[in-house]
């Protein structure tokens, strides 16, 4: 495979969905407005689309062990530039949820096939660059979605968004002429492990967002019943020996935690942004824009700096500067838009840095017969985290109504501490329990 060229026509397929997402974060206010449901049912919008896209992520890296890239590829975009069809006409809130989780099912094929055909086909001494060739795709995204979904939100409305995303099926020949050919392997797929593992995330994002205790008892069971099924079962979806490795446990745990700071702090900016500071979605998309296309140019020489200096150097580094911005939004969020301006061009290429980083370490400590399988829980469990931040980020806001805009703001952001706290004690943890002695062989 000559990566020289595969890689960024990918990187531009994957640009596209991840704006899939950052549009839909800046148009949020306007779409709440439009269809007219409180903050904590339109973050559905965002956190449905963040645990869909998770699970097919991870579905479609499970089956690349097993069937061709090129295949599942192809069953991706195909969904998903159908479910783009179906959400230009949405005009409520029903219709709008369906065609984002359907989009989402698709989605997942360009973020988890990525990691596994840089894992499988790219040597280690050349994989920090591809990954973080990945990651700046995505950083440009965060930096352009919100300037095109501001755009298209004024101009045309939120149903503009899902044409944007019927691009993708341009790219469709391209890639199936580059792409290796592989020839499928004979398995038996755990479609019990997929059910349940799509119950486990719907029941405990449910128990966040509703505050039922009933959601969380029957999330609890929901695990008990996969653990068990896990145990009986020769094939099984989420593999047994992943979680046999107790470094990439703790990989796992990172993941979650940054990617919950990231989608929480996505959620948060527009919101704050349009409340705080009457902003439109155009102005909201030019406040958000210089951190993400910072990050995006940056990206390529963290991808070299990473392959040259090691995963660690960079966790360390982008868990330093997440700190200070962090503090910085909960103790002056409503000083100033500057205050989101000028802490979203520190935050942002820190965060790009952080997951690339976390990405390698973990193709770094995998055997190669557990990328596929490996990369696609890792992608699972950060945009799980992803949803249950969004979810619990609106849930939050909706509880303090009777606090103040900007009070209320800062509580949330102070709970994003907290959980950039747990990050960083699972890196610690990660560190001392001597990293340097897994290397996979």
């Amino acid at each position: 495979m000559n990566d020289k060229i595969v890689m960024p026509v990918w990187t531009f397929g994957l640009f596209i969905v991840v704006m899939n997402t950052t549009m839909f974060n800046v148009s949020l206010p306007s779409i709440i407005r439009d269809i007219n449901v409180s903050a904590a049912l339109g973050s559905w919008i965002v956190s449905s689309y963040s645990i869909g896209y998770a699970l097919s992520t991870m579905i479609y890296s499970r089956l690349s062990d097993v069937l061709p890239i090129r295949r599942l590829l192809w069953i991706g975009l195909a969904i998903l530039g159908l479910s783009s069809v179906f959400g230009i006409m949405a005009t409520n809130f029903q219709a709008l949820l369906i065609a984002r989780i359907a989009q989402s099912a698709g989605a997942g094929a360009m973020a988890g096939l990525g990691l596994v055909l840089a894992s499988r086909y790219i040597p280690y001494e050349r994989r920090g660059r591809a990954i973080s060739m990945i990651s700046a795709g995505a950083a440009m995204a965060f930096g352009l979605g919100p300037i095109v979904g501001g755009l298209i939100t004024e101009y045309f409305g939120w149903n503009g968004l899902f044409a944007v995303t019927c691009l993708v099926l341009v790219l469709l020949p391209i890639l199936l002429r580059l792409l290796p050919k592989e020839q499928p392997k004979s398995f038996r797929f755990d479609i019990i492990g997929v059910i349940l593992t799509i119950v486990n995330a719907a029941t405990l994002l449910i128990a966040v967002t509703q505050r039922s205790a009933v959601w969380l008892a029957a999330g609890l069971l929901s695990i008990a019943v996969h653990v068990w099924h896990n145990r009986r079962s020769k094939e099984t979806f989420i593999n047994r020996e992943l979680l046999a490795k107790p470094m990439y446990r703790k990989l796992l745990v990172i993941g979650f935690c940054i990617m919950m700071l990231n989608l929480g702090n996505l959620f948060l900016m527009p919101l704050a942004l349009a409340n705080l500071f009457a902003k439109s979605p155009l102005a909201i998309g030019f406040t958000i824009a210089p951190g993400a296309v910072l990050s995006a140019f940056l990206t390529p020489f963290v991808g070299r700096w990473i392959d040259r200096y090691d995963n660690v150097r960079f966790l360390i580094l982008g868990h330093g500067i997440l700190a200070i911005v962090l503090v910085a939004f909960w103790a002056a969020l409503g000083a100033s838009p500057a205050v989101i301006l000028f802490g979203y061009l520190f935050f942002s290429p820190a965060l790009s840095a952080t997951i690339a980083s976390l990405n390698n370490e973990t193709s770094r400590i995998l055997p190669a017969k557990l990328i596929g399988s490996g990369m696609g829980l890792m992608q699972l469990i950060q945009f799980f985290g992803g949803s249950v931040s969004v979810a619990l980020c609106g849930m939050l806001l909706e509880f303090q109504k009777k606090n103040s805009l900007v009070s209320a703001y800062e509580h949330v952001y102070g709970a994003l501490i907290a959980i950039y706290i747990c990050s960083l004690c699972a890196l610690l943890w990660y560190l001392l329990s001597g990293r340097r002695l897994h290397r996979a062989t």
